[in-house]
């Protein structure tokens, strides 16, 4: 076998960049860590300011020839980008389980089908997209969607290729080229998106996947004056950097960032229902940026609330991802782990109470952990963790409810948990977040607006929002006469 392939569960993988249609490699690679037991996966290309060059060269040597091409014919192509997904499904979900130990059946049965359904979506948006012409004084006004040109998308390491496939799908349906950087801790779904993508009949150029470190490459693919667009999800001091950097060429960004979103349960509430919504953020080992890490009780449940939080809790099987009967594998990389632990143990410092797990279990496994008697200025409270680890706090009057939910620098999501409806609408109103659920947990539509508030990000996707993001909205007014008759 070349020494640029892996094979991981028997799929094998191509561990090079793929760049104007090629495989590329770079003189250096760095070796990615299944977090399940710590095994080598294989040795990635280790891009650098070179490698990101070339992308941006090939995205924009590709771009015309994209951006004119019909759009039912780009449809096409990514309808037949789908169908390699669903073809390769088993595949992509043992390879990326492999790679960041997220649960094998999660990927199964909701997450590769989401990333087909990311490109069908988005396709098929392209073609309902339109906007009415509308009259001023006698002048027809219409509104067009021109693609912008390369884009950059960084994307995270906790739903890689789902993630990936949000902003790859809309922006090569807006007609834009795209240079694909995947976390340097789960790369390996990415270069296998390039095979589907190139097996589908996507230009060369069109789509092209660098790996590496963003320390080292990132800079390289976010100041280049070529890019005219970025897209990342990831932390907010990431998001800071990248601003900077994309600030001299006026490029514009679209972020989703950093939560610290609260479930608030009122008194009123389904119970039995409060609490499982509350044990469901533990999803992905709680690598999740819209979990509801903050849970606001309402003082004359609250007993009874972590009573049963902890009965359920304590049910949850944690163990090997690939197992079909597991319910929380490991976290992606022993920093994180360290990063967890760190926050756990600074709270119990400073008085916090576990009252349901609170410590490391073996390799990169945390055991699921409820904090109470936390203050609501504690960092526990205020910054992200990003792993197992919920705190409780309890209040009394919907007012304080409200105080509480909003108290943080976040504004990514909120649950609010109650029976009343005109409490649910009086509350949710007031409620800084992109997206609330009520009585529900991820529910997500492609058709409605996603992001955040405050820190947790900039701008809106989904449906048209991630048109107008990916694209030059223009407006051409046509006057009523001054043509020439050539008839």
């Amino acid at each position: 076998m070349s020494a640029h392939l892996t094979t991981v569960a028997g799929v094998t993988v191509d561990t090079r960049h793929w760049i104007g249609g090629e495989r590329v490699a770079s003189t250096d690679t760095f070796t990615d860590v299944s977090p399940i037991d710590g095994s080598s996966l294989g040795e990635i290309a280790r891009g650098t300011a070179m490698e990101a060059a070339a992308a941006v060269r090939a995205a924009k040597a590709a771009f015309p020839g994209w951006a004119a091409t019909p759009r039912a014919e780009r449809a096409r192509i990514l309808h037949a980008v789908a169908d390699g997904v669903d073809k390769r499904l088993e595949d992509l979900a043992i390879v990326e389980t492999c790679d960041n130990g997220a649960l094998l059946r999660s990927h199964r049965r909701g997450v590769m089908p989401r990333v087909a359904h990311n490109f069908r979506f988005f396709a098929d948006w392209l073609l309902r997209l339109d906007h009415e012409d509308f009259q001023t004084r006698g002048h027809t006004n219409h509104v067009s969607w021109d693609p912008a040109g390369p884009c950059v998308l960084i994307t995270p390491w906790n739903a890689p290729l789902m993630l990936a496939t949000w902003k790859v799908a809309p922006a090569l349906a807006a007609g834009n080229t795209v240079v694909l950087k995947p976390a340097e801790w789960s790369p390996l779904t990415a270069s296998l998106l390039a095979d589907v993508a190139a097996e589908a009949g996507l230009p060369a150029g069109v789509l092209n996947v660098v790996q590496g470190y963003g320390s080292e490459i990132g800079d390289a693919l976010t100041s280049h004056p070529d890019v005219r667009r970025i897209s990342f999800t990831g932390s907010v001091p990431t998001a800071r950097r990248i601003a900077a950097s994309a600030a001299a060429n006026l490029t514009p960004l679209s972020l989703e960032l950093g939560g610290k979103s609260p479930l608030l349960v009122f008194a009123d509430a389904d119970l039995d229902l409060a609490v499982d919504l509350a044990v469901e953020q533990y999803d992905n080992a709680g690598q999740v940026c819209l979990a509801a890490t903050r849970i606001l009780v309402e003082d004359a449940v609250a007993g009874e609330f972590t009573t049963r939080f902890a009965e359920k809790a304590a049910r949850l099987k944690q163990g090997d991802p690939r197992d079909e009967a597991t319910d929380i594998g490991p976290n992606i990389h022993p920093r994180q782990v360290e990063k967890i632990d760190g926050f756990v143990r600074r709270a119990v410092a400073a008085g916090a109470r576990a009252v349901v797990g609170g410590h490391r279990g073996e390799g990169l496994y945390y055991a699921p952990t409820l904090l109470t008697d936390v203050a609501q200025d504690a960092e526990i409270v205020q910054e992200e963790v990003f792993g197992p680890v919920l705190t409780l706090q309890t209040f009394t009057t919907e007012e304080e409810a409200v105080r509480l939910a909003n108290d943080t620098r976040f504004g990514l999501a909120a649950t609010v948990a109650t029976g009343d409806r005109e409490r649910a609408e009086r509350v949710t109103a007031r409620l800084v977040a992109g997206t609330v659920w009520v009585n529900c947990f991820f529910v997500r539509d492609l058709q409605a607006p996603f992001g955040g508030s405050r820190q947790s990000g900039v701008g809106r996707e989904g449906g048209t929002w991630s048109f107008d993001f990916y694209c030059d909205v223009k407006n051409t007014v046509t006057a009523p006469k001054g043509f020439k008759d050539h008839g």
